[in-house]
């Protein structure tokens, strides 16, 4: 395992150093402007237990995932969550930070009384499948999507 990881919630400071991560996460993405950004982050936390998780080492970005959390009519009215935009910077990667900051996510979709937390991946490389399935989730589900951007390859 690596170094101790300091996870905490983006705020509108750490909007340029996670722009440039989320550039490896989709290279030939336009890059979103500041200020565009800077508003998108307030939207996110009007939706109480959402958040951008960031992982730092000596106050470097070096992961990040995104978690939503969703108000629901059904189970009683308990809410989920869903996880996206999950990226550890290339340099840092095979060093847990990945599984650290999806684990603080999940915990905190706990927190915030989530009956479960749904992550859906485009990736058929086996490494990122075992990834996931070695931080808790399990592929038990069909995913279905309806894109208007296409997806990415990989």
């Amino acid at each position: 395992m690596s170094q101790e990881l300091n996870i905490r919630s983006a705020d509108q400071n750490d909007l340029p150093a996670l722009l440039a991560l989320y550039g490896q996460l989709h290279p030939d993405d336009e890059l979103v402007p500041l200020a565009v950004a800077g508003r998108l982050l307030e939207q996110l936390s009007l939706y109480s237990g959402s958040s951008i998780f960031l992982g730092l080492q000596d106050e470097t970005i070096v992961a990040t995932c995104t978690l939503i959390v969703i108000p629901n009519l059904t189970r009683g009215g308990t809410p989920y969550a869903l996880i996206e935009n999950v990226v550890t910077d290339a340099q840092h990667r095979k060093l847990g930070y990945g599984r650290l900051i999806l684990e603080a996510a999940m915990a905190a979709a706990w927190r915030h009384g989530c009956y479960k937390v749904m992550l859906l991946t485009g990736s058929k490389d086996p490494a990122t499948l075992r990834f996931y399935a070695e931080a808790g989730f399990e592929q038990s589900k069909k995913g279905f999507q309806a894109r208007r951007i296409p997806p990415r390859e990989g």
